[in-house]
């Protein structure tokens, strides 16, 4: 069973278990009170394949639409995500 953890900040990290292991990271950084940035998207090894970088993007989606701010996804995952993602369109700065 996976759950997601977000800490919060101006640098601000969400982070992936499975069961009781860290899988996964991403971490983001406010830039002004209505965007982020996705700087990083990380799956640790052994943890590919699983579908946990999507996961962890969708959580920031839902984090941005539940503050009504917009989401610059710097990160390579996440950019490819966004831009294969028209329902996303919403929260893309």
């Amino acid at each position: 069973m996976t759950s997601i953890k977000h800490n919060e900040g101006k640098k601000g990290l969400f982070e992936i278990f499975d069961g009781d292991n860290l899988a996964g990271e991403m971490s983001y950084t406010w830039a002004g009170d209505t965007k982020f940035i996705i700087d990083h998207t990380e799956v640790f090894p052994g943890n590919e394949g699983k579908g946990f970088a999507k996961q962890l993007v969708m959580a920031g989606v839902e984090f941005a639409r539940a503050k009504n701010v917009k989401i610059l996804p710097l990160c390579p995952y996440a950019k490819s995500l966004f831009d294969k993602s028209p329902d996303l369109k919403d929260v893309l700065f």
